[in-house]
């Protein structure tokens, strides 16, 4: 006897993209949506001299999404920083089974509030907090991934340099002892 599929099984698939692939590209398409199963990602955008500001850093469980609104264009680029596995699904598939599936819209709602709540973090911490302030939110919100990804990244993430980067790392060190 065949065990039938839950729709939120049925929606999926899972992907493998390498260091350095795209899952998501600014200004394409947002047709679809994935969860992380395995590796980090970052988001990312381009100011206006053409550099890459780092905006996000997804790890495993997080949900990837490119805008919060299906089929409209992505608004940051996603790239892998390590062998990723990502469940993928349609992204207005999904949105058409929120509200009909319990399980469903509980993993949006909660993965929609947990991004927001990363974002404001985010905001805060780039105009209120200093170097060593900085650093230690982003401890405590990404315990993880201090020595997964490259500190360059981190130092682009919180808006200063590597230098000053290596200075707070000092400075937090310091004051833990």
């Amino acid at each position: 006897m065949s065990q039938k599929k839950t729709i939120n099984e049925s929606i999926h698939k899972t992907i493998s993209l390498e260091k350095g692939d795209f899952f998501l590209q600014y200004g394409k398409p947002c047709i679809e949506i994935g969860m992380l199963i395995k590796g980090v990602m970052r988001g990312f955008v381009y100011d206006n001299d053409g550099n890459e500001i780092t905006t996000h850093f997804y790890q495993e469980g997080d949900m990837i999404i490119g805008s919060y609104i299906p089929n409209t264009n992505v608004v940051m680029s996603v790239e892998a920083l390590e062998k990723c596995e990502i469940s993928v699904a349609n992204y207005s598939e999904v949105m058409s089974w929120v509200n009909k599936d319990k399980n469903i819209t509980e993993i949006v709602t909660n993965e929609f509030q947990k991004l927001n709540k990363q974002l404001q973090s985010r905001l805060v911490s780039l105009l209120n907090l200093n170097s060593v302030e900085k650093y230690t939110l982003f401890l405590r919100e990404y315990p993880s991934l201090i020595n997964r990804i490259p500190h360059y990244y981190i130092a682009n993430y919180l808006g200063i340099t590597p230098t000053q980067l290596s200075r707070a790392r000092k400075q937090f060190i310091d004051k833990c002892k």
